[in-house]
């Protein structure tokens, strides 16, 4: 289990700001002791940007597998989402949010906030909210044609991968798929190094 500070000191070993560090790791030691979700999320306050932005790509891995841990900090987490600015913060933290359950009042506010980061100069950035605004479909069917309508003005005018993006939501929006094969294919991903953690690979532990 890890101790009080070791959260930070797990997202503060990273070599750049923007990279992953062992984010893995931290949402590991959450999902593995869940009252230890606090002192990850506190970390999306962090001074440091690198930290912070690793904490929500922690939190995106957390919720994804396990969302129980996070319902009870839904309202700290809309409140940060809109004061977000970092990049990386930005794209993963938008994700984490619309993979929970929200209501149609807060579809409706984190779709404004999306909507307001189609006009970042990142890339990744725009595109995610694209993939956010699609989510909130499935919890607020009446965004459904805005989103429709927004996605192919993005599709014909934004970056290729907004474009490729767009593509691929404004078909599942029009056939009706779920669009939880997104969530799907994260958890997919996260399941080869589930069993393969901890390993000789990662320094990280979390000690019991």
């Amino acid at each position: 289990m890890a101790k009080r500070s070791e959260i930070r000191a797990i997202l503060a070993d990273a070599q750049n700001r923007i990279g992953p560090g062992h984010a893995f790791d931290a949402a590991m030691c959450v999902l593995e002791s869940p009252r230890l979700v606090r002192q990850l999320i506190e970390c999306l306050w962090d001074e440091d940007e690198g930290v912070a932005g690793r904490a929500a790509d922690a939190l995106e891995t957390v919720v994804t597998e396990s969302p129980r841990i996070v319902a009870r900090w839904k309202d700290a987490l809309l409140g940060r989402l809109v004061e977000a600015g970092p990049i990386k913060l930005r794209w993963h933290l938008g994700l984490v949010v619309t993979g929970m359950k929200l209501t149609r009042p807060e579809c409706r506010r984190v779709y404004g906030v999306l909507q307001g980061w189609l006009d970042h100069k990142s890339s990744i950035v725009k595109t995610c909210a694209m993939q956010g605004i699609a989510e909130l479909t499935r919890q607020d069917p009446s965004l459904k044609d805005e989103a429709l309508d927004l996605l192919r003005a993005l599709g014909r005018s934004g970056t290729p991968a907004m474009r490729a993006r767009g593509r691929i939501l404004i078909e599942q929006l029009e056939k009706g798929t779920d669009l939880t094969w997104v969530r799907a294919k994260l958890q997919a991903r996260n399941a080869t190094r589930l069993l393969n953690w901890p390993d000789k690979r990662s320094p990280v532990r979390c000690h019991g």
